[in-house]
């Protein structure tokens, strides 16, 4: 077993230094900080104390020998342990109702068997999921905030234990990078943040020849899904739509009309999250029709 602890970029690029380097079909934990860097301790703090330069951190990147350009890296998602405790926040301008949010707060929620306390009559279940994952983009450098190609800040309430994705490969070894668990998180992330939390996440990760994805696919035990994001919510829409057409289409044997109309009745459109200036949505079909994705 590997493990990264102590090393996070704040943005993926495939100039960043390894962290670590393994073999093909490593296990390795990724020890991460919240969304804030575990900057955020008190709800009295100020948010004008923030450094906002640390924001978003994704602890490696993990370098995986054998992955070239033009392979998919199968990252299976073994286990998120969670911290104690989760930070939420709610900013003006920020999120869908920041036009109406006139003054910054920060809510501390305690974690405890598997229980988020949100106040003292709310409880919510706990949901682990991972924020950020991706690999180093194609060109440039992308800000671990912003979801891509590469993955990124898809903030997918599905990349959680169990699960199975599927991310594009641009350049040698991958350089897997991953953090912003969150202990729950609903479908969109309307107020800018989950609940924010530091986890140990321990995942397995596996190259996949010649795979040609052109945008992560993600699997777990009910359904398989294609991931997109764009500035522009329709694009976004149509990328993952025709990506996952395509899909239904080859593993089927469907002519497009078909698998178009398949998706109409069975798939599901969702939104991942609405508050990076790049929004993210997934099609989602279920097992019982579609049995692998990849």
């Amino acid at each position: 077993m590997y493990q990264i602890q102590g090393k996070c970029v704040f943005k993926m690029s495939a100039l960043n230094e390894p962290a670590l380097r393994v073999p093909n079909k490593s296990t390795v934990i990724f020890e991460t900080l919240d969304c804030f860097s575990n900057q955020l301790q008190l709800e009295s703090q100020k948010m004008d104390a923030l450094d906002w330069e640390r924001i978003n951190p994704a602890t490696g990147p993990l370098y995986i020998e054998g992955a070239e350009a033009g392979d998919a890296l199968k990252v299976t998602i073994e286990k998120i342990a969670l911290a104690e405790w989760g930070t939420m926040v709610a900013l003006p301008d920020n999120g869908v109702l920041g036009s109406l949010v006139t003054e910054s707060e920060i809510k501390r929620l305690p974690i405890k068997n598997g229980i988020v306390r949100f106040n003292e009559r709310i409880l919510l279940p706990a949901a682990p999921m991972i924020g950020v994952i991706g690999t180093a983009p194609e060109s440039g450098e992308v800000f671990c905030g912003e979801p891509g190609s590469h993955g990124g800040n898809m903030d997918n309430t599905r990349i959680a234990e169990g699960a199975v994705l599927y991310l594009p490969v641009y350049h040698p070894g991958a350089l897997l990078s991953l953090g912003d668990v969150h202990a729950v998180m609903g479908d969109g992330e309307i107020m800018v943040s989950g609940v924010e939390a530091p986890a140990s996440v321990t995942i397995t990760a596996e190259v996949i020849k010649n795979a040609g994805l052109v945008t992560p696919l993600l699997e777990n035990t009910r359904a398989c899904s294609v991931i997109a994001s764009d500035k522009d919510v329709e694009k976004a829409v149509f990328i993952a739509t025709e990506t996952m057409c395509r899909i239904v289409m080859k593993k089927l044997g469907l002519s497009l009309n078909e698998a178009g109309m398949l998706l109409s009745a069975a798939g599901n459109l969702r939104f991942c999250q609405v508050v990076d200036p790049k929004r993210t949505v997934c099609m989602e079909l279920g097992k019982e029709i579609l049995n692998s994705v990849l």
